[in-house]
């Protein structure tokens, strides 16, 4: 794929493969972003506590931000978000005690960062 290309115009053809460039990474960014997002909602889904199931069902993932060169998306409880703190980190009984926490969002938050990581390495390097 080698073209010949005068001094004269060396600034202006760097400056298309770049631009190329850009435009296909930002296409693989974007997938790995969003795959990694349902990625992270099935895994808080998986792990949440559940005595009726409506906790877990309520969790879900949303564009937040996307623009030409960006995504930023958010997993997050549609109904019950009052309840994720508490179920989290526990909480204080009426009677008097504590409630354990059981931890179902860090863990996945955490495989979350280090998948998108992955994701992104390998749009980088497979073009």
């Amino acid at each position: 794929m080698s073209q010949k290309v005068s001094i004269d115009g060396l600034a202006a053809a760097v400056m298309e493969q770049l631009d190329e460039y850009a435009a296909l990474t930002n296409e693989g960014v974007k997938a790995a972003v969003k795959k990694t997002g349902n990625t992270v909602r099935d895994e808080i889904k998986a792990s949440a506590p559940q005595r009726t199931g409506a906790y877990a069902k309520s969790w879900a993932v949303k564009n937040t931000k996307e623009s030409s060169n960006g995504l930023e998306v958010t997993v997050y409880s549609r109904n019950r978000y009052q309840l994720a703190h508490l179920l989290e980190f526990g909480h204080a009984k009426r009677g008097g005690g504590r409630v354990a926490g059981r931890a179902h969002i860090a863990p996945a938050e955490q495989h979350g960062i280090e998948m998108l990581e992955q994701e992104i390495e390998r749009c980088l390097k497979d073009g």
